[in-house]
């Protein structure tokens, strides 16, 4: 019996219908009540975009206004009943109808409208106390309103943008200037998606054509025949490195579908399957790191999502979240955002359709152990550009930078900041010489004296030989400097003098700058570590 149970096929040991995957029980979780964002008033316009836009800080939601356009920009923690009459971002004649957050910089955000512009802003940290109108870079070049914004995945400072004039732009932001004009759209664009390191762009048309683009040169590389068949708008999606895109649209008979196709030969789909008869359009949303597709409809109140193999069928359907609240739009919260230790893979903040309400929701893995697992979270796409916009533009290519979500901390980054319209500094000191100014300032409040007593006064003598203070007790410890039973702290000899050359000052001040920045590392870490023990602690308090 064991001969032959090894000598059996593949295929006869495979059961169809029931395939192994660690997401076959992926389900969504809303947030409670309370960590909801409630009396926003929603646009009401009909544009096919989602209205929301999500990262590590804020939230940005298009609002309806009498006049013009504007969206209302929330502190991601404050959540719960918004002020009527909170702070906007105004600036805008006609309505928004797309808003992007810069994926490098979470204080940049770029936002579309009817009136023809592009505009980026600054928020601050701090949150908006007045209305916002004074944007940072305004960007003109389409004839018509402007329907949809992406931001280059690797390269920093590069923007596209595609209008009803039926032009894709691609443009540098920090020079304010158009790369390229790709006018091989003979009708209104739909949508747009890059691939993972934004060497191609899919698009797809009116027209109901499927196309890939080289967008430094704008030559089409790719145009398939019928993406779908259908009238209304079909959306595309690139999944990731693998190669495949993923559409969504209506059949002939005006059910909806999707469909997989390579991008290398794009005659026909690989892989084609209906969905359902609803009328509203699909949105596909793609996880490069877990490799699932989610599909959300406008106005649905489920989505759907989809594990991506290689093999075909390539796509599997694996759940959905059912909810009986209609969806206006979804926002995506980036990954290095997401809460590892309850294995959250996804993150959408829905948009109810009929009243002013934002709701978090949560895709899960269960698990039963709340420790990281390295299986769900590979290295995911950092805050920090591998190319810059001259790079790119240049013929260069690279991946995202990755970073860990075990450590839950990210690199410090090094990214130069966008510049004013007029594009020229306004007098402002490099920020190496505030640096210079902080430490030295720091050098003269720690150095001891070493007059004689009988120079100093009484009041001067405590000063001195105080040392039970909390900062000099932290110095004493990181730094290995000697303290002598009388209490005062007497650095190391290649330290003192007043004849030091000028190499062993320099050298000193650089070693006092690595003890000040391992403190602040150790302080970030420590922080860290405590958020996950309450964490812990809470799961445990919970359990009866």
């Amino acid at each position: 019996m064991g001969i032959q149970k090894t000598n059996m096929k593949n295929s006869q040991l495979w059961f169809k219908g029931v395939r192994s995957s660690k997401f076959r029980h992926v389900y969504g979780e809303p947030a409670r009540r309370e960590k909801c964002y409630d009396n926003i008033p929603i646009t009401k316009n009909a544009h096919d975009s989602q209205f929301c836009a999500v990262n590590s800080k804020f939230i940005a939601i298009v609002t309806e206004v009498a006049g013009g356009g504007a969206f209302t920009v929330i502190p991601i923690n404050c959540t719960g009943r918004l002020n009527f009459n909170a702070s906007r971002v105004t600036g805008h004649s006609g309505p928004i109808l797309d808003v992007k957050w810069n994926p490098f910089n979470d204080n940049i955000i770029a936002s579309c409208s009817d009136d023809c512009t592009i505009k980026l802003w600054h928020i601050p940290d701090e949150d908006l106390s007045v209305h916002l109108n004074e944007w940072i870079v305004e960007l003109q070049g389409h004839k018509r309103r402007i329907a949809y914004i992406e931001w280059h995945p690797t390269a920093e400072n590069i923007l596209f943008s595609a209008g009803f004039d039926h032009l894709v732009i691609v443009w540098d932001i920090e020079k304010g200037e158009a790369i390229n004009v790709i006018d091989c759209h003979p009708d209104a664009i739909h949508s747009m998606s890059l691939n993972r390191d934004g060497s191609l762009l899919a698009t797809t048309c009116k027209d109901k054509k499927l196309r890939i683009i080289e967008p430094r040169s704008g030559i089409v590389k790719a145009v398939e025949g019928t993406c779908h068949l259908g009238s209304k708008a079909s959306k595309v999606v690139y999944l990731g490195a693998t190669g495949k895109l993923l559409t969504t649209g209506f059949s002939r008979f005006s059910d909806r579908q999707y469909s997989v196709w390579d991008e290398n030969d794009l005659s026909a789909p690989v892989f084609t399957d209906t969905i359902d008869s609803s009328s509203g359009i699909m949105f596909p949303f793609f996880d490069p790191d877990t490799n699932m597709v989610y599909l959300a409809g406008k106005g649905d109140g489920n989505i759907r999502y989809y594990e991506v193999t290689e093999e075909a069928p390539y796509v599997h359907f694996l759940n959905q979240f059912l909810s009986g609240n209609p969806q206006r739009g979804l926002g995506v919260m980036p990954k290095r955002a997401l809460n590892a230790l309850n294995c959250e893979i996804f993150r959408f903040y829905k948009l109810h359709a009929t009243k002013g309400f934002c709701e978090p929701i949560s895709m899960i893995v269960p698990r039963k152990s709340d420790q990281f697992h390295d299986d769900l979270y590979p290295d995911t796409a950092a805050a920090k550009p591998a190319l810059c916009a001259q790079e790119w533009i240049r013929g260069q290519n690279a991946m995202p930078v990755l970073m860990s979500m075990k450590t839950g901390k990210q690199q410090a980054l090094n990214i130069t900041s966008i510049k004013q319209r007029s594009f020229s500094k306004l007098n402002e000191k490099p920020v190496i010489d505030n640096n210079k100014r902080k430490f030295m300032f720091l050098s003269m409040e720690t150095i001891p004296d070493y007059r004689p007593k009988d120079l100093m006064s009484e009041k001067n003598q405590k000063t001195t030989s105080n040392q039970t203070t909390k900062f000099q007790q932290l110095q004493q410890k990181f730094s290995g400097n000697d303290v002598h039973s009388n209490g005062v702290t007497v650095l190391k000899e290649n330290n003192v003098g007043d004849n030091m050359p000028e190499h062993e000052l320099r050298k000193a001040y650089q070693a006092q700058s690595d003890e000040i920045r391992k403190l602040k590392k150790q302080l970030v870490n420590s922080d860290q570590r405590i958020k996950e023990l309450e964490e812990q602690l809470k799961k445990l308090q919970a359990k009866p």
